[in-house]
């Protein structure tokens, strides 16, 4: 009988240890909000910094995004660098097609890393949607860091536990960083393609959902197209177009469209 209960025992210890380790690989790193901000990518600043060339101009856009969210209603959130910004220069027409009768809201900063979004939020870039998080974020940043893959990794993923925290109710579209350099043996599209494997584990397809449509921009060859993306980092009016209709299906299927 002693040794029925002893094997019991250990044996529903061994599926209590395999439960906690089911739950933990389950568990998504956005689940946590704290992380570690001894690394540039998640040291928060404002860009460029006080007193330099720039910086008034910035702070302003700073305060107009917050402006922003907390006038409109936003059902589509687009966070993001310079890639991103530019829906409202080049692309602003597609933009106005595909995006401005889904109160649509672009926050993205030309020139931002993940530390001066991570700087955004923090000041209070967000606290204008409490209480009416947005149907979906749509988040792509990431091409301007520093450091190594790992490291970009790990602000994108500052970023996401910052979305979690302050639009719970949000879904987010964590798009693949571009393409960039006009050859696959460019060394910056080299160090994307690592990044963009690290943040590709962060999806979990009910919160963060994973879209790459890198190859969108692409020849044959793996070649950057010059029509889509003239300086090998920007999309053009012809490449937002393309943009815009690679996320398409995924952005209905997320906002609940039919």
């Amino acid at each position: 009988m002693m040794n029925c209960i002893r094997r019991s025992t250990a044996i529903a210890a061994l599926l209590l240890l395999v439960g906690c380790v089911t739950s933990k690989a389950d568990d998504k790193p956005w689940d946590d909000p704290s992380y570690r901000k001894d690394i540039p990518a998640t040291q928060a600043v404002s860009r460029p910094e006080p007193g330099k060339t720039g910086w008034t101009l910035w702070m302003k856009h700073h305060e107009d995004r917050k402006r922003w969210v907390k006038e409109n209603k936003v059902d589509l959130l687009m966070v993001g660098d310079s890639i991103t910004f530019r829906w409202s220069r080049g692309g602003h027409k597609v933009w106005d097609e595909y995006y401005a009768k889904r109160n649509a809201c672009n926050i993205g900063s030309s020139g931002d890393w993940t530390k001066h979004m991570l700087w955004h939020f923090e000041h209070g870039g967000l606290d204008g949607m409490k209480g009416k998080n947005p149907k979906l974020v749509v988040l792509m940043i990431g091409t301007n860091n520093g450091g190594t893959p790992d490291e970009v990794a790990y602000g994108i993923l500052a970023i996401l536990k910052e979305l979690r925290v302050r639009l719970p109710e949000s879904k987010i579209l964590l798009l693949a960083i571009f393409p960039r350099g006009w050859e696959p043996t460019n060394a910056l599209r080299i160090r994307n393609n690592q990044v963009n494997n690290i943040i590709r584990t962060y999806a979990d397809d009910k919160i963060v959902h994973w879209l790459d449509i890198g190859g969108a921009f692409l020849d044959k060859n793996g070649n950057l197209n010059r029509e889509l993306m003239p300086d090998s980092v920007h999309v053009r009016e012809k490449g937002f177009r393309v943009w815009a209709e690679a996320m398409e299906p995924t952005i209905k299927r997320l906002m609940g469209e039919k």
